[in-house]
């Protein structure tokens, strides 16, 4: 009995010395582990291996292709002092370019010669996405538009292009490329752009087909022989080649002009943010893929946007936009005073635009405003002035432009103290100044302080007895200088609103 417990003993000591080279079940070291695994749990191993290959496979395959596909160019063509963008996290600026290169698979819509170098800004617009994803701000500007484009530099050929004056804004990339267009934008509104993206005719067309189509609406049945748009009256679903008429054709709506034409890409933007938001595309990585695919093989972005997880991260940015807060607005403009086949900018309403861009503030929020910067503020005390303020000649020059305005202005001088004071219409100017005789330099200090004029602005003058405020297209709203405030009926649409466009009525079929 004692020999049998002893042989047992050593048989049941085998176990774990068994269990320690790895064969407690009693199988070949050499042996497959899973062959011991029951049935079902071999199955699920095998579909997760499988799941996570095809996974991998997919990413990598999408992740190569769409990466082939992006074109990329230099973001300007100066020198680039723009910090680094967290493109997930910051607020962003892209400028949104359609060429009209007739090159390649364009060339059924004209002929090379229509397009030199870099080719033209067919459609430019500024795309301001708030960093909190709340809003998002389309600016238009017209093509006809005449600006000055700073000195520019080919970065393909190193060509220096000089600065310009008064030229088509359209023209800005033709000769040093699509990072002149960038520098020009950047110097007419005072903002940091922070991207771009340029689409030729193609990506219209693919774009239009890959999300199925796009709803218009025209007030009559329209043709365009020029750009072969053919509508019937009411709502119509676009797509393919009827989609880029309706983008392209300069004259169907409106006044024939190309802000009617501007109004009409509006819409069209607008019924395509709302089509995508109501697909829940947005938040679709499948979706979104399918359409980047056919997007990017028409595109051409700046260097720190040619990654497709940069394209994706924007694209996932909006998916939870409130469509009312993505506003489409029109640079404000008017006749050029030398040549009215061309546009310029109409003061001060330009100014005050985009010193709103410049403050960050809602749009879609008429009045809204932001304060002044800390050196541009009045103090909070002042010493008592050596002198009767209701005897000081004191006048309001107003060269703002605005109806109004010298009154407005008027009211905060008599308010305080200034009884004597006068008001009168002057030439329009950009910028406000504190004019002031021989004598009157504390009564002009006091008078700048009363607005928040920096000191800078204060000058004397041998043309003025006394102090002259005279007003500039950059004071054209409150009694405090610097304050950014939203312009009333600067949006021409938000995405939630269904417009349909006028037709010209030269171009209204039967």
């Amino acid at each position: 009995m004692r020999r049998r417990n002893a042989r047992e003993r050593v048989s049941g000591a085998a176990g774990p010395r068994a269990a320690r080279h790895g064969a407690a079940s009693g199988a070949p070291r050499h042996m497959n582990p899973q062959k011991g695994l029951p049935l079902g749990l071999k199955v699920v191993t095998g579909v997760v291996a499988v799941v996570v290959v095809a996974g991998v496979a997919f990413a990598s395959f999408w992740y190569i292709r769409l990466q082939m596909n992006i074109t990329k160019e230099p973001l300007t063509a100066g020198q680039n002092t723009q910090s680094a963008v967290n493109d997930s996290t910051d607020r962003l600026q892209i400028l949104v370019l359609g060429s009209d290169t007739r090159d390649g698979k364009n060339a059924q819509y004209g002929n090379v010669d229509d397009s030199t170098g870099y080719g033209h800004s067919d459609v430019m617009m500024l795309l301001d996405i708030s960093a909190d994803n709340k809003r998002v701000s389309v600016i238009s500007f017209p093509r006809d538009l005449l600006v000055d484009v700073p000195q520019c530099t080919d970065r393909k050929t190193n060509t220096v292009f000089p600065a310009r004056n008064g030229v088509m804004i359209n023209e800005a990339m033709a000769e040093a490329g699509i990072g002149c267009a960038v520098d020009t934008v950047n110097k007419l509104t005072g903002l940091e752009i922070d991207h771009f993206m340029m689409a030729d005719f193609n990506a219209v067309k693919e774009l239009s087909k890959s999300v199925g189509g796009v709803e218009v609406c025209v007030s009559d049945a329209v043709f365009d022989p020029d750009s072969r748009l053919r509508l019937a009256k009411g709502t119509s679903m676009v797509e393919g080649e009827q989609a880029l008429s309706f983008l392209r054709s300069r004259h169907a709506f409106g006044d024939g002009s190309d802000l009617g034409r501007i109004k009409a890409q509006q819409s069209f933007l607008s019924a395509l943010t709302r089509k995508l938001k109501a697909d829940g595309t947005l938040g679709n990585p499948q979706r979104l893929l399918t359409i980047a695919d056919v997007v990017t093989q028409n595109l051409t972005v700046d260097e720190g946007l040619a990654n497709v997880p940069a394209l994706l991260t924007i694209g996932g940015r909006l998916k939870d936009i409130d469509v009312s807060k993505v506003a489409f607005v029109s640079a404000p403009i008017t006749a050029a005073r030398t040549d009215v086949n061309r546009l310029e900018l109409l003061e001060p309403h330009a100014s005050q635009l985009f010193a709103a861009l410049r403050a960050d503030l809602d749009l879609t929020t008429p009045g809204a405003t932001a304060s002044p910067t800390a050196s541009a503020s009045a103090p909070e005390t002042a010493a008592l002035p050596a002198y009767n303020k209701a005897l000081q000649p004191v006048s309001v020059a107003d060269g703002s432009g605005l109806a109004g305005r010298a009154q407005e202005l008027m009211a905060t001088l008599t308010g305080a103290g200034f009884t004597q004071a006068m008001a009168y219409a002057a030439n329009p100017v950009a910028q406000t100044v504190v004019y002031h005789g021989d004598g009157f330099a504390d009564v002009a200090a006091d008078v700048a302080a009363l607005y928040g004029i920096p000191a800078s602005q204060v000058q004397l003058s041998s043309a003025v007895t006394g102090v002259q405020l005279y007003v500039g297209g950059d004071f054209s709203s409150g009694s405090s200088y610097g304050a950014a405030s939203v312009p009333p009926d600067v949006v021409n649409q938000t995405a939630s609103d269904t417009v349909c466009q006028t037709v010209n009525p030269f171009l209204i079929t039967g």
